[in-house]
């Protein structure tokens, strides 16, 4: 019986190990998707499970990627150890995304993720 990731894991660098596996979170303004607005998908970084489309993505100009729906069933929502925030995770591996916030009034379903670069991967629409 192994007792290490599933072979179908991807190898993290240090940095997305510290985000995604330590639950950490990069510098606001500095991730590669945080002003991507093209067409596509943003899958978990860790497994590649699917969890949000680009339609669903909007400039919350906060310094990181926000989208106000998940793919249904992709993301678990944890309540954060500071007592304050709700943690959001990939449903599929547990994967650290970032965090969801209600109430802000960004968009008409009033739902920020707030979710770091790092955990995830964007596949362009063709």
């Amino acid at each position: 019986m192994s007792t290490g990731p599933p072979a179908a894991w991807r190898k993290l660098t240090p940095a997305e190990e510290r985000v995604i596996v330590r639950k950490g979170t990069e510098a606001p303004f500095s991730g590669e998707y945080e002003a991507t607005f093209a067409r596509g998908a943003y899958s978990c970084k860790r497994c590649g499970a699917l969890l949000y489309r680009s339609e669903t993505k909007f400039d919350a100009g906060c310094g990181w990627p926000s989208f106000d729906e998940e793919v249904p069933g992709s993301v678990r929502r944890v309540p954060d150890p500071d007592g304050l925030r709700t943690e959001i995770r990939c449903e599929a591996c547990g994967a650290h995304l970032g965090h969801v916030f209600e109430g802000e009034g960004f968009t008409p379903k009033d739902i920020r993720h707030c979710v770091n670069s790092l955990s995830l991967v964007f596949t362009p629409e063709p």
